[in-house]
């Protein structure tokens, strides 16, 4: 199937011509119909597939041949998203096919004044694309009328509960039209029950399009665990780095901390990077993903909430530096590669304190990692087996002493005790363990 069946006016099949693609993804396909027939919608789709042309194309129809239904110089349109970066990347998409239209549009964030944001909203929007937080600051200073909405979009409905703005949904919802008055669209590349839950709240008769398993990665990824150390990850990184010539990797850390930490670690050896998370001003934040996308940065290193919206054409390489507490996340991470039927490589470091976190995520997606030991890297601590020490090799032999919590298996060249799911390596002579460390939350 082609873009031209699926019913787009010519201003908008101009405008996805120009941007080169011909054919629509899976969710574009499935779900441009069925909006354009004014159908509330459910739609779940793999990270990276398309999901937001899926919503931008036919709400941009359904705004020009539809007549205004309210006298309100308020949005007709509203989309929320819960990062800026995803903000900014939505309403990019909205003036990418709306370019022949006559169409006006926002994007809406903190971290910026008020004022630029208050004189375009004067100005007249017809679609809207905001944050809660913000949004609701021009709620309260009487900047902003959102009784003439006649679509509501929520994008990524899954970290916006995540990241706990299930109360400013609530009351946004309750400043919009009736739900029976307005179209309402859910996308997100993951649903939990408590999506549903909301869903069944303000959608009205919904279709469900999904055209992925629930909380799939994309296929076109390449997943691999590399078992390490902790102390080791750095070094083993900046190995990494050396020896593969990455060139553009997104490297993802639980911590705001942390990500500067590393993003620091790599400059001083000379890779080029720039950290990314919630306490950099949106100019510092805007500048670091250009500079990623420009190649003028060989690694951008970035928190989970901060990286929601980054995408970036053909990026090779996402590095899990510290697996995500959440196990939803790790699909999010690995599907910034990978996209719209790009291949993409994704390696995640992982050490004997992150073993529940890659129990969940293999769980999750129902799948054992492929697992590499780099060599000269080889880890003290086993995953799969942690009661039992190393075994000495070479004839070598350790005091077998330690706590219990000794490491497994060497090397690749050692044959595993599971060809599935080989263990991790230890050195040998090494009895010792260390205490694993309490889980880490996040805090971006």
């Amino acid at each position: 199937m082609r873009f031209t069946e699926l019913g787009l006016v010519p201003e908008l099949l101009r405008a996805v011509s120009e941007t080169g693609y011909t054919e629509p993804t899976p969710i574009q396909r499935d779900a441009i119909p069925l909006v354009l027939q004014g159908r509330d919608l459910m739609g779940c789709a793999q990270t990276g597939t398309g999901k937001t042309a899926g919503f931008t194309l036919p709400m941009l129809q359904r705004l020009l041949q539809a007549k205004k239904h309210s006298h309100s110089r308020g949005p007709r349109a509203l989309v929320l998203a819960p990062t800026r970066e995803l903000a900014l990347q939505v309403e990019e998409s909205v003036r990418t096919y709306g370019k022949h239209l006559s169409l006006k549009s926002l994007a809406m964030f903190g971290g910026v004044g008020m004022n630029p944001q208050i004189a375009a909203l004067r100005r007249g929007v017809d679609i809207l694309v905001a944050c809660p937080g913000r949004l609701l600051d021009h709620v309260n200073q009487r900047t902003l009328d959102l009784s003439g909405v006649e679509i509501l979009v929520l994008d990524e409905a899954d970290r916006m509960l995540d990241m706990g703005f299930i109360r400013d949904i609530r009351k946004i919802l309750a400043l919009l039209p009736d739900k029976n008055k307005r179209q309402n669209l859910l996308f997100s590349a993951t649903f939990s029950d408590e999506i549903r839950q909301l869903a069944a709240g303000f959608l009205h008769d919904p279709a469900y399009v999904e055209v992925a398993r629930r909380n799939a990665p994309a296929e076109a990824v390449k997943q691999t665990i590399i078992p390490l150390d902790k102390d080791r990850k750095k070094d083993a990184l900046l190995h990494l780095f050396n020896t593969r010539g990455w060139n553009q990797a997104l490297i993802f850390t639980r911590t705001k901390h942390g990500a500067d930490a590393l993003s620091r670690t790599l400059e001083k050896s000379g890779i080029r990077s720039a950290a990314l998370h919630g306490n950099k001003t949106q100019s510092a934040r805007v500048r670091a993903l250009t500079d990623f996308k420009n190649g003028k940065l060989s690694a951008l290193v970035a928190t989970d909430i901060a990286a929601r919206g980054i995408d970036i054409d053909q990026l090779p390489f996402v590095i899990n530096y510290e697996l995500p507490n959440i196990a939803e996340d790790y699909v999010h991470r690995i599907g910034r590669t990978g996209r719209a039927g790009a291949e993409g490589e994704a390696y995640s470091l992982v050490c004997h304190d992150e073993k529940d976190y890659l129990k969940g995520i293999e769980r999750l997606i129902r799948k054992d990692l492929d697992r590499l030991t780099l060599p000269g890297f080889e880890p003290e601590m086993t995953l799969e087996n942690p009661a039992k020490p190393n075994p000495p090799r070479n004839g070598g032999g350790g005091n077998g002493g330690g706590q219990g919590r000794g490491a497994g298996r060497g090397n690749m060249n050692n044959a595993p005790r599971n060809p599935q799911r080989p263990s991790f390596g230890g050195k040998p002579g090494s009895g010792q363990s260390k205490r694993p460390r309490s889980p880490q939350t996040r805090h971006d």
